[in-house]
């Protein structure tokens, strides 16, 4: 039994000190890391062993669906909602700022944070006076981009694109949420009077950053278009309350 012991131990030992040169450099935050040899990127713990798993799964899904994808995700890595002035508002809050139709007022005295004003969400036809009751939508999501050639990008322009003005709308949190990363042939506003201003407005975005459009976002866009030339109501047109 303590030779069985010894000859247990001797390759375990073993078997770390393989690893350990099979893999070498320290973990990062997600409890993985590359190999400097190898290129390839290994888990170790969690959270980056889950994180893998799904990303195996996505990247199943979008072989079957032939859409396009590109390795793990981090939100972190796209630098979002930054101060570029240092003035102590931020996108989210310049944007609220810039696109309320009345003044708006602030949550504290240096004028930080936005909380009332008024906004039109085109997404929903609705009108919302609280900004806690808004998201800012990325026009092209980041997780979405990311899959798209963003994957690519350096530091500095994964940060221009999520905090260009023009990729930016403010909306309904429900809207938002429930649009997720989703390209527009998977998920389009309530409002059909937008989708024509939705599906131009997501072709100068894919256009102006050189992102892929699969065929099925494509076909989509162009299903869009059509309804450019359709004659709006003014019924329908007014926002509602």
């Amino acid at each position: 039994m303590y030779y069985a012991l010894l000859t247990l131990l001797a390759l375990l030992t073993l078997l770390i000190s393989n690893t350990l040169q099979a893999h070498p450099g320290s973990l990062n935050q997600q409890g993985g890391h590359t190999d400097r040899s190898t290129g390839d990127y290994h888990c170790h713990r969690a959270p980056c062993s889950t994180l893998h798993r799904q990303q195996q799964k996505a990247q199943q899904d979008a072989t079957d669906a032939q859409r396009a994808f590109s390795g793990l995700y981090d939100r972190n890595l796209w630098p979002h909602w930054t101060d570029a002035d240092q003035d102590c508002q931020d996108t989210r809050a310049e944007l609220l700022i810039a696109s309320s139709r009345q003044t708006v007022t602030f949550t504290d005295p240096d004028q930080c944070t936005v909380a009332t004003g008024r906004w039109y969400d085109p997404y929903t036809n609705r009108t919302f006076t609280h900004a806690g009751d808004l998201d800012v939508d990325h026009f092209v999501p980041l997780r979405h981009a990311h899959g798209h050639g963003g994957d690519q990008w350096d530091k500095a322009l994964r940060q221009q694109f999520a905090n260009d003005p023009d990729n930016l709308i403010p909306v309904s949190a429900s809207a938002n949420r429930s649009k997720g990363a989703r390209s527009p042939d998977q998920w389009l506003p309530d409002n059909r009077l937008y989708w024509c201003e939705y599906g131009r407005h997501w072709k100068r975005i894919k256009q102006r950053y050189q992102l892929m459009v699969t065929p099925q976002e494509a076909d989509a866009l162009k299903q869009l278009l059509t309804h450019c030339s359709m004659p709006s109501t003014p019924k329908t047109t007014k926002p509602r309350p």
